[in-house]
């Protein structure tokens, strides 16, 4: 599991670490003031705790050249150089432009330095590209759905879970919801783990048909919540823990122990001021045992046949 960071030492306005910041003082999100140099101190100060999220996994990248309120980029490819971030070997997905790699504090300050907000990230490693080693619920509220409602969501979604015979774990979003992390044995393709999510949301759906819906759209989601299954297909990703959110506020993915979900009050609840307050503050990582978790999803295939 990720150790814990020392805090932090101060360093000179416009650089951190190796990386030099330009226009340091320049507003990225117009709503609260936060800067450019806001941001890559944020990440140079949860660096130990991003990484361990972040190796070995193909990595997309969200940029705001101009700030969050301008246009945004998303990135799979590299088209400037941003000193660490590795192209890896064309050969994991034949036919595409190198994916890219973020594994040192050097990659993630230099991607921010370059204007990169978001981090965002394959659910298979490189090892084995092609078998996840996870999987992904993500709690999306509809219009009309309350948080206190997205709470109760996220719990019948662990119970269902466990009753499947796998234990999860919980982040927020950073945006408006929530996300339930499921790490499993590389032993499935992506096209059976993405049916087997798929099941999951279908059968919480038809148990509970008013609180859950699992198709997309606005008219089939007032007042429900859509249980995002689609970010586990081949290809695909979702924001890292960690990762800042390209939206007002800035909000941070941060992982959480399942005892916290009642106390959260909202899916921004941190963000790029107060993450790293808050971290020096916990004692334990809630997301220990997850590192080592190789779950088979053999049994709920069964169940929900």
């Amino acid at each position: 599991s990720p150790p814990a960071p020392a805090p932090a030492a101060p360093k000179p306005k416009n650089t951190t670490g190796t990386v030099k910041i330009t226009h340091p003082e320049r507003v990225i999100d117009p709503t609260t003031g936060l800067r450019k140099v806001d941001l890559v101190r944020y990440y140079e100060s949860i660096a130990e705790w991003m990484l361990p999220h972040l190796k070995n996994r193909p990595v997309s990248l969200v940029r705001a050249p101009t700030g969050i309120t301008g246009e945004l980029f998303f990135q799979k490819h590299l088209e400037s150089k941003m000193p660490g971030v590795k192209e890896l070997d064309p050969a994991l997905w034949p036919e595409h432009a190198a994916l890219l790699g973020v594994d040192s504090v050097q990659a993630l300050l230099s991607a921010a330095q370059m204007n990169v907000v978001e981090f965002h990230t394959w659910n298979s490693k490189v090892a084995r590209i092609n078998q996840p080693d996870r999987f992904i619920l993500d709690l999306d509220p509809g219009e009309g759905v309350t948080w206190p409602m997205l709470q109760e969501a996220a719990e019948l979604t662990r119970v269902m879970l466990t009753e499947l015979g796998l234990a999860s774990w919980l982040k927020t979003s950073g945006g408006k919801g929530l996300h339930v992390v499921v790490p499993i044995a590389p032993k499935w393709d992506y096209t059976e783990v993405k049916a087997f999510s798929q099941a999951v949301v279908k059968h919480m759906a038809k148990v509970i048909p008013s609180k859950f819906v699992a198709v997309m759209g606005g008219k089939n989601r007032v007042g429900k919540i859509f249980i995002d299954y689609l970010r586990n297909g081949h290809g695909q990703t979702t924001v890292c823990a960690f990762s800042a959110r390209s939206r007002p506020g800035m909000g941070v993915s941060m992982p959480v122990a399942w005892e916290q979900l009642r106390e959260l009050k909202g899916g921004a609840q941190w963000t790029i001021a107060t993450a790293r307050e808050y971290l020096s503050f916990q004692k334990d990582d809630p997301w220990k045992a997850y590192w080592n978790k190789k779950q088979s999803i053999q049994q709920g295939i069964k169940m929900l046949q």
